[in-house]
């Protein structure tokens, strides 16, 4: 059960009501943006909560049976703090956020919470986002421990892989633009596929900070899987990481970390419930 105020309780039960919408993000970095429905700046609890345009949350929905409760915010990007670099530049992954509503005419009556929970999923379409909020409920869908997997579980340079990733980074520059998603450093001589599933981080340009996933390396030629924000231009830095495809042969061959791979090769699968005597 929600508590408010006796105050804010007769206001609501009234004809008319004056209430909007507020919500803080707080990034992992610690950095809090407040925002508000209204058409002017709010201050509420040592807070300066910003108007945006288009904020439209969709229904939420609860429920006493731990299913994950469901909701869903929309809003135009906007350069206070929800930029569409930003958001690519992961700054608001899994950021906390608090929605509730306050009276604006009388701030003192307090505020009726929404929702507290963690961003999730981001969908951009031109200069809109929406984004998924995540409570409680929605960790005790996670899977916890392990599952037998051909293809290895752990993420690559991460603690329980155990491969140094400076051997693998490598400091390159564009020296051609083939596209919006596509460029080329002739400098780079390693072999086609050495960063497929990988990574480049921007360190220069006009996509600095940002990261952006290779689909396709072959001979010095860089294929993303988005186009970055802004345009690639020749000469912007880049630190150019290397993929892992999950396979042991990879793990073998490419990294020389077999040891420490987090995969069961020798498991049958399911089709080895059709390969008994008589069956063919």
């Amino acid at each position: 059960m929600k508590q408010i105020s006796p105050q804010l309780k007769n206001h609501i039960s009234g004809e008319l009501t004056t209430m909007v919408t507020c919500w803080i993000l707080t990034r992992r970095d610690g950095v809090r943006l407040a925002f508000t429905t209204h058409d002017r700046e709010i201050y509420f609890d040592n807070l300066a909560f910003s108007p945006v345009n288009s904020f439209l949350p969709s229904m939420v929905s609860s429920t006493n049976s731990l299913n994950v409760d469901n909701l869903e915010v929309q809003a135009i990007l906007s350069s206070d703090g929800l930029t569409e670099k930003d958001i690519r530049a992961g700054l608001l992954d899994h950021a906390r956020i608090s929605i509730f509503q306050v009276n604006w005419q009388d701030l003192s009556m307090g505020k009726i919470s929404i929702r507290h929970g963690w961003l999730g999923e981001f969908t951009l379409k031109d200069q809109n986002f929406t984004v998924e909020i995540r409570g409680l409920a929605q960790k005790l869908q996670q899977v916890i421990g392990h599952l037998y997997s051909p293809e290895c579980r752990a993420d690559l340079g991460a603690d329980n892989c155990h491969v140094n990733m400076e051997k693998y980074t490598a400091l390159g520059s564009v020296t051609e633009v083939l596209g919006r998603d596509s460029f080329t450093d002739v400098n780079r001589l390693e072999a086609s596929g050495w960063y497929d599933y990988g990574y480049v981080r921007w360190l220069r340009g006009g996509n600095a900070g940002i990261m952006s996933e290779v689909k396709t390396f072959t001979g010095g030629q860089f294929i993303l899987y988005d186009r970055p924000l802004e345009s690639i231009m020749v000469g912007d830095q880049f630190l150019a990481v290397a993929g892992c495809d999950k396979r042991s042969g990879t793990c073998k061959s490419k990294f020389q970390n077999f040891e420490n791979f987090k995969g069961e090769i020798a498991i049958p699968g399911t089709d080895a419930l059709y390969n008994y005597p008589g069956l063919k």
